[in-house]
């Protein structure tokens, strides 16, 4: 279909439907119209009035599971109605070309020359490149075509820009090329080993899974080369709630030796048991063996250690009350997960600059401002960066200005759970 076309049916309000069935939020139809417009007449000011097709790919949350994937355990996370859209052509070209809202450089990546190339980590170039190699590894078809990319997956919000881009390449090739048989699970773990060989960056599965999949999804990683995945049906806003997320704007600068103590401390409680991993030891050999943990690898990692089989098993009771529409339980396991991962996970700020506690802050203000009608926990990794709050619906409002008086205005972003992961729009 012409671009031109495209945008009269926006205009029309003909794709309304298409939009409030994956944006989940009427109220957002004006700005989706004009986002989708503005790509659209991006992509036609840069290669013309083509025959396209409109990709989409969305950010995630983690809703449970902090910092229990690095450990072999379980997770909870949700797709949002955030998203990355591309506005692309098929193209007989063997190259993809691609031009990203706000950059004025096109990149160029050519299917004869898909070798991992040093000079790019870190980049957007490594991530496409790394992409199709493994499509095509796969025993996948990949072609070209070109595109126009744009995104409100905020970036550093922890949101997972990163992972939503990955899906949408993958999504566009399965659709163009491969009558969208490729499955999610296999798009997220392509886009798992773009990040990890051409990017650079060694990420677990959870971002990506959530990305491409959709919905709420709950995922185990026993098994990290071949995780299960379970997708978690349900309707947040037939509850009455919103998913907010709060930007504390905290500095995420010099705090990687704070992250990566995480994972290295509780690998150091695994190993008093000759593991490599908590999810290879048992709740029992935790409890029963608390001392030796705290001799050999300290107390913060016997207290990580109990936050790890704790929230690990929270996952699955959060599962089970979801399942079971017992909505009340679920928050008070949010809640739960929050608490753990302050006091015994202690991500919440960092012990070399407790001047700054931006994240203390915010769950602090959320707790006077929600009482006891909605909770609030620590988002993604910690330390810095964002919280997350489950709010009923009618506190929205109230919550959103209270915590941008203290964060500053659009801190506060409200969201919903969209049921789709990586998707052909129109």
């Amino acid at each position: 279909m012409k671009a031109n076309t495209i945008i009269e049916m926006i205009n029309g309000r003909m794709c309304d439907d298409v939009l409030t069935d994956i944006y989940v939020d009427k109220d957002k139809l004006p700005y989706e119209r004009k986002r989708y417009i503005e790509a659209i007449e991006q992509y036609i000011t840069r290669f013309g009035d083509d025959d396209v097709w409109i990709y989409s790919a969305p950010g995630r949350s983690e809703i449970g599971g902090n910092h229990t994937d690095h450990q072999h355990g379980e997770v909870l996370a949700a797709s949002i109605n955030h998203d990355v859209i591309a506005v692309a052509k098929k193209l007989d070209d063997q190259v993809v070309r691609i031009v990203s809202d706000g950059y004025n450089n096109m990149i160029a990546i050519h299917l004869d020359d898909l070798y991992k190339k040093d000079k790019e980590e870190g980049s957007t170039q490594a991530l496409i490149r790394g992409v199709l190699a493994k499509t095509k590894e796969n025993g996948h078809t990949i072609g070209g075509f070109q595109a126009y990319i744009t995104s409100d997956v905020l970036i550093g919000a922890g949101l997972s820009s990163s992972a939503a881009f990955e899906t949408l390449i993958g999504t566009i090739l399965s659709y163009m090329y491969n009558q969208g048989n490729i499955s999610a699970i296999e798009i997220a773990m392509i886009g798992q080993y773009a990040e990890n060989v051409y990017f650079g960056k060694p990420c677990g599965l959870m971002d990506q899974m959530a990305c491409s999949v959709g919905s709420l999804v709950h995922i185990n990683f026993e098994n990290s080369q071949k995780p299960e995945v379970e997708r978690v049906e349900f309707d947040l806003d037939v509850h009455g709630y919103s998913l907010c997320i709060t930007d504390t704007k905290g500095s995420h600068a010099d705090l990687t030796p704070d992250y990566a103590a995480i994972p290295m401390e509780m690998k150091q409680a695994a190993a008093c048991f000759g593991k490599e991993v908590l999810g290879e030891v048992s709740r029992k050999e935790i409890l029963s063996n608390l001392s030796k943990i705290r001799a050999e690898a300290g107390d913060r990692a016997a207290l990580r250690a109990l936050h790890f089989i704790c929230e690990n098993e929270r996952v699955q009771k959060e599962v089970d009350a979801l399942k079971k529409d017992n909505f009340s339980e679920f928050l008070l396991l949010v809640k739960r997960s929050g608490d753990s991962s302050f006091k015994y996970l202690q991500n919440v700020f960092t012990c070399h600059d407790v001047s700054h506690q931006n994240v203390s802050v915010a769950l602090a203000v959320s707790e006077i401002l929600l009482e006891d009608k909605g909770v609030c926990r620590v988002h993604g990794g910690g330390f810095a960066g964002t919280i997350q709050a489950f709010v009923p619906n009618e506190l929205v409002e109230h919550y959103k200005t209270g915590m941008e008086e203290v964060f500053g205005s659009g801190a506060c972003d409200v969201l919903k759970i969209r049921k789709y992961g990586g998707i052909k729009v129109i």
